[in-house]
């Protein structure tokens, strides 16, 4: 089930690497976004259900809907169902399988904040999802310890991020990374999370008008999907020279900017996991983190939205080559490279032995 890019681009190479073991899956786009392109994933040549759920202000009725649209594809004839992270649609997918009883699996299971509102409301959407799925594929030991301490029913398997597999080939093809000669240093910069609606965005918005100003500093601002949240920076951001605000772009392409970056500020859970692969020094906009495993390599420092802070951090890493150097150490702290050959390798067995039970029991 997909329904948001981050979903696309993790869940291309377990679709890809059940096809290679001969378990034939279908694409369920839920339609959170609607301008989702799956082509530039690879998944043209696969059988596509759409369910036309576009996503709505209120995350969740968007769960409702989907849970409501996806019961007739499991009617019609399903064995197992694949959902990831902590979306709307994800969680609609669970609903609609425990429904329907049929058995599923989460794809990086396991994250936690600890803390139900941040974010919000993706945290309570991951306990409500691992409560019941049946196969857990956790990204590290940390995330399965998280499932094993809530006594979750399922197999738990500690698999890494697909989230890695499907950057590593891009990031091979990229070339050289950040380019020192540069005249100012480059800031790559994304937001989008709910909780900095009303106040996080503009405070944003004003550590980047102060870092351009004062500290002759060039961003580009790649825009979130979102068009409630684009509407935002535009009207801030909109008239600063030193501030070019990019469009949504491709994976691909987003990567090369990251690559290029002397420095990236995010709130985006999967620019947590592929900054450290990448070697590119990540602030997070964020008080908290379900992926602390980036700041214990020391690539990732959780810098939140005070633009005070921000514009510290950012002026303490240019003007420290020590410390810059140590956040710019390659780490692989969410996997290989290798999690979707081992989910698929998983969910083959486990569905090879649930057919011989059913056979036991039904020659009973």
């Amino acid at each position: 089930m997909i329904g948001t890019r981050p979903e696309a681009i993790k869940l291309a190479p377990v679709a890809h690497a059940l096809a290679a073991r001969g378990l034939a899956s279908r694409i369920v786009v839920t339609g959170q976004h609607p301008s989702l392109d799956l082509r530039q994933f690879g998944f043209g040549a696969y059988p596509r259900v759409d369910l036309n759920c576009a996503g709505q202000a209120n995350p969740h009725a968007h769960v409702r809907k989907v849970a409501a649209a996806m019961g007739p594809v499991l009617r019609a004839g399903t064995d197992f169902v694949v959902v990831q992270g902590d979306t709307s649609s994800a969680l609609g997918g669970t609903l609609a399988s425990v429904r329907a009883s049929v058995p599923f699996a989460h794809v990086e299971a396991g994250l936690r904040t600890g803390d139900r509102l941040r974010p919000w409301p993706e945290e309570s959407y991951r306990i409500r999802i691992d409560r019941d799925a049946d196969l857990l594929f956790a990204v590290s030991d940390l995330s399965a310890g998280n499932l094993k301490r809530e006594a979750v029913g399922g197999e738990v398997h500690v698999t890494g991020n697909t989230g890695v597999d499907a950057l590593l080939p891009v990031a091979a093809s990229l070339g050289p990374a950040r380019v020192r000669e540069r005249a100012r240093p480059r800031l790559l910069v994304t937001c989008h999370r709910r909780e900095s609606w009303r106040e996080g965005l503009h405070s944003i918005a004003s550590a980047l008008r102060e870092l351009v100003s004062d500290a002759g500093i060039e961003v580009q601002f790649v825009l979130h999907p979102n068009p409630h949240v684009q509407a935002i920076m535009r009207g801030l951001l909109a008239d600063h020279d030193a501030i070019a605000l990019i469009d949504p772009c491709i994976h691909r392409e987003l990567m090369r900017r990251m690559n290029e970056a002397d420095i990236v500020l995010s709130d985006s859970g999967g620019m947590q996991e592929e900054a450290p692969s990448l070697g590119v020094p990540l602030l997070v906009l964020r008080e908290i983190t379900e992926r602390p495993e980036g700041i214990a390599t020391g690539n990732m420092r959780l810098v939140g939205t005070c633009p005070e802070r921000i514009v510290a951090e950012v002026k303490r890493l240019l003007g420290d080559p020590a410390a810059y150097a140590a956040m710019s150490r390659r780490a692989y702290p969410y996997g290989d490279g290798r999690a979707a050959p081992r989910i698929a390798t998983i969910i083959d067995d486990w569905l090879a032995a649930r057919r011989q039970r059913l056979a036991r029991a039904a020659s009973w």
